[in-house]
Parts: C-alpha cells; sequence; structure tokens
C-alpha cells in the first residue's frame, strides 16, 4: 500500500494587545488543517502607563504565556514560523526589552509589524476564508488598534490601522467599570473622532459588503444567535445590544444571554467602536469573516497555489478529494439541480447566494457516504456543520447540513434557520432530492429529459411517457417524492408527455 505523505507543519503566532494566540496548521488537498490553537489573555495594552511603557506585571504575563508556546516550536523549521507583535508593542517605549527576553524564549525572531502590514495581512486572512464577490470592506477591532480595510478579491486597495481598541477604549473610558450613558457616548464619539479622517476616501472608494473580523464581531454574532436573531450585524441590533448592556450597573454583573465571561470585560468598549464605525462610515450590514491576522500569516507562507478567485470553490474541490466525493456526479447532480431552478425563473426570482447555497449542496451531497450508506443524511449534516468550510459563514454551514441531512429518503421539514430566507431553503431542498432522483444512473449520457414548472408553491415536473415506461425505478421514486412533498405543504405533480 502507498503511503500518505504528511505536509508540513506551519505555526503563526499572535502577540496581540488584548490575547496572545499560537495557530499550528498543515495543508491538506488545499486546505488548511488546525492542529493546535492556544490562546492566553495577556492583556498586554492595559499594561501601558501614561508614558506608554510597558509595566513589568504585563511583560511577565506576556513571558509567561510565550514559555508555553515554545514547546510546540521546538519541531517545525523556522521558515515555516512567523510571529508578530501589534499595536501594544508598536506603542511601548520599553518594547525592546519585553523582546529581548521573548525572543529567548522562543528562540525565533518577533516581528513587531506596522499598522498597514497588520491590516495588509488581516486581508489576506479574509480573503483567503470568506466567500462574496465585488469589493469588501474588512473591520478588525483588535485590543489597542483597529484596522479597516477595503480590497477586492485578493488585492487590498486602502489600509488603515487606528489607534482605537477594546482594551485602550476599556481602560480610558469604562475605567470605572459603570455602564453609563455617559462612558458609552463618550465612547463612541472618541472614537468617531479617530474614523473621521478616513470617511470620505473610504465612502470615495465604496464596497459591496462589509466583514468583520475581530473577536468582538464573533461576540456578537455568538449573542445575536443565542438570542434568535440571524448573523447579519446592523446597527439597530447593535444599539439593542447596547441597552441590554445599560440594565447592568457595572461590566462585572453583565449577563447577556450569549455572551461569554471571557469576552465581557471587553465587550462594551468593542460594541462602542464598532457603533461608531456604522454610524461613521454608514454600515448597513456586516457579517463575520472566516480569518484575519493568524490566517493570513500561514496563507503568506504556504505556496500561491492556495490563492483561489472563488474561496468557496476551493473549499468543495478539498473537501470532494479528502472525502472521496465522486466529483463527476456531484457535478452532473449540481447541472440539473442548477437547470431545474432555471426553470423556476422568474417566478421565483432567485438570488446569487441562493443559488450558490444549492450548488454547494449538490456537490457535497455524498460526503457521507464514506461513513455509511444507511444514515449518509446524518453523517453529512454532522461533518458539514463540524468542519472548518473557507467561504461559509456559520449560518450557511448550519443549512448546508440541515439540506444534507434530507437530500433523499425520508423528507421532514427545515428547522429554523438563518442563511436563507425560508422560501428559498425549502426550493433549494426540493430541487436538490428532485436531481438526486434524475441523476441516479450516474451518468450525465443518460439524463432523463425532464422539464420543472412553477405555479406559486405548486411544481410540475414533466417527463416524456415512453422514458418512464423505460425507467420504472426512476418512475415509482419520483412518485414517492411527489408524495413526500405534497404531504409537507409542497405540492409537487409528476406530469407524463407523450
Amino acid at each position: 500500500m502507498e503511503s500518505c505523505v504528511v505536509s508540513p507543519l506551519y505555526a503563526a503566532i499572535d502577540l496581540g494587545s488584548n490575547s496572545f494566540h499560537m495557530w499550528i496548521v498543515r495543508e491538506v488537498a488545499g486546505s488548511v488543517h488546525t492542529l493546535a490553537k492556544i490562546k492566553r489573555k495577556v492583556r498586554l495594552a492595559a499594561g501601558l502607563n501614561s508614558q506608554n511603557e510597558l509595566s513589568q506585571e504585563a511583560m511577565q504575563r506576556g513571558w509567561e504565556c510565550l514559555s508555553l508556546f515554545a514547546e510546540r516550536l521546538q519541531d517545525i523549521p523556522a521558515e515555516r514560523i512567523r510571529i508578530v507583535g501589534t499595536a501594544a508593542l508598536r506603542t511601548a517605549v520599553n518594547a525592546d526589552d519585553f523582546l529581548s527576553r521573548a525572543t529567548a524564549i522562543l528562540n525565533h525572531p518577533i516581528d513587531i509589524i506596522p499598522g498597514e502590514e497588520e491590516a495588509r495581512i488581516i486581508y489576506q486572512g479574509v480573503a483567503h476564508t470568506s466567500g462574496g464577490l465585488g469589493k469588501r470592506l474588512v473591520v478588525d477591532i483588535g485590543g489597542a488598534s483597529t484596522e479597516v480595510i477595503i480590497g477586492e478579491g485578493f488585492e487590498a486597495r486602502a489600509l488603515t490601522s487606528l489607534k482605537i481598541g477594546c482594551v485602550t477604549w476599556l481602560e480610558g473610558y469604562f475605567k470605572d467599570r459603570h455602564l453609563t450613558t455617559e462612558n458609552f457616548s463618550a465612547a463612541i464619539q472618541a472614537a468617531k473622532e479617530a474614523i473621521a479622517p478616513i470617511v470620505e476616501p473610504y465612502r470615495d472608494l465604496s464596497w459591496d459588503h462589509c466583514v468583520g473580523a475581530s473577536g468582538t464581531v464573533q461576540a456578537l454574532q455568538e449573542i445575536m444567535v443565542a438570542q434568535g436573531m440571524d448573523e447579519l450585524i446592523t446597527l439597530s441590533k447593535l444599539k439593542r445590544l447596547q441597552r441590554q448592556a445599560m440594565q447592568y450597573e457595572r461590566l462585572e454583573d453583565l449577563d447577556i444571554e450569549g455572551l461569554t465571561l471571557e469576552r465581557a470585560l471587553v465587550f462594551p468598549s468593542g460594541l462602542s467602536i464598532l457603533i461608531a464605525l456604522f454610524e461613521t462610515l454608514e454600515i448597513q450590514t456586516m457579517t463575520l469573516a472566516g480569518g484575519a491576522l493568524r490566517e493570513g500569516m500561514v496563507y503568506d507562507m504556504m505556496s500561491r497555489q492556495m490563492r483561489h478567485d472563488d474561496v468557496r470553490t476551493r473549499t468543495l474541490s478539498s473537501l470532494q478529494y479528502r472525502f472521496q466525493i465522486d466529483a463527476e456526479h456531484a457535478a452532473t447532480v449540481a447541472e440539473t439541480a442548477m437547470t431545474l431552478l432555471d426553470d423556476c425563473q422568474p417566478l421565483w426570482q432567485t438570488d446569487a447566494q441562493t443559488r450558490s447555497l444549492l450548488h454547494a449542496c449538490a456537490m457535497l451531497h455524498e460526503i457521507g457516504t464514506g461513513i455509511g450508506f444507511k444514515q449518509s443524511g446524518d453523517h453529512a449534516a454532522y461533518l458539514i456543520q463540524h468542519l472548518d468550510l473557507p467561504g461559509f459563514t456559520r449560518a450557511q454551514k448550519h443549512l448546508l447540513g440541515e439540506m444534507l441531512r434530507r437530500y433523499r429518503d425520508n423528507l421532514t421539514s427545515l428547522p429554523e434557520q438563518h442563511a436563507l430566507p425560508a422560501a428559498n431553503a425549502v426550493r433549494i431542498l426540493r430541487l436538490l432530492r428532485l436531481a438526486v432522483i434524475l441523476c441516479h444512473r450516474r451518468d450525465s449520457q443518460h439524463q432523463p429529459p425532464a422539464r420543472l414548472s412553477v405555479d406559486d408553491s405548486q411544481l410540475t415536473l414533466e417527463l416524456p411517457q415512453s422514458w418512464l415506461a423505460a425507467n420504472p425505478l426512476t418512475d415509482a421514486e419520483l412518485h414517492q417524492e411527489a408524495h413526500r412533498q405534497t404531504d409537507l405543504g409542497w405540492p409537487l405533480h409528476i406530469s407524463q408527455t407523450s
């Protein structure tokens, strides 16, 4: 038996102003596999005094953390390790005192990167892990700086690092730990003043969609999902969360559903900065990015082959390879599903996101069969919902999993989801199931001449009578499917044409 070639390890260490992170990965079939993630809340920026000197206590916290990281770096070649320091170390006048000992602990050089370089790397991390076409506005709120970038594809067009962060704003505007109107207003206004110089050039450049790449945005999304909201961040939701926070008198009392204890301390300051960004730049909606600084560091070290114009396509291809999916058959199912969807236009007026998710479902529908055929749908749902899927948001992953749980045999209603309007989610499930049945011969040369029409929620699938007579199994499966969909209130009729 041929032995499997194990790909090399890469390590990225981010000495952030709030936390130190270490990420160890390897490349597998065009995707990045996480092997270790270690994070310690060092709060380096909180150790800066009015003269921008790092306290001995803050430096000691950092050294103790790096002593843990050092053990995991011993067996990784130096050229596959990158360690960067960000805003707090850029600001500290005694950064060299910290770095001399830190370098000795890690036995590897540490690069204190300028703000624009941090923004560039963050953008690469977003570009390699997040879907969406057109120009994107990227926001990353760190402990002592906030990076704001506009780019398209893998190219950044505007890079800015602002001296505002959730730790420094905590110390500056919530130092008394009170959650008052005055503290929030002062924090928001100060952030707006820092953002003001970039407003006009950024509006002139414009953008098509906005993504947030920070722990603050992740925490906000977790809160919204826990409270039954969808994953899109809007100004009205931010204001709602501000009102929830202000129901508590002090930071230590915060008990908002979905907010973890780890994020609670810097939550109000990060929320203030994000409100200021939304109001000043007139951001309509924001989603969570799939990666940021550490991901950008790793992709910078890896081969340029990891660059793909469509991150989702790279993800689908990687999963097909890893789980030995029949890619040719999956493409036939996808083509059939998209043809059926086209038959339903213009009545359904399907958007690009719906089309993209239908295509992804078809390309991955057999991912669970490698574990077991009998419960392949359940296996597929588990895999999709637990794997890293660069290019897909958490809500989209959830919907993909629930679609694949139901791609054949027993049909049940979809659970609540926030990736698509409910009607569109039902539509792509119906079309996916029909496409799988129509392609059961697994040969693109023997596709039935099917045509689908729609009248409100009623679907009619037309097939030649002679073809149905020559393919009695498919005929039986289609009529069974018609009963299943109709019983759920999704009427489906199989029509024979002469």
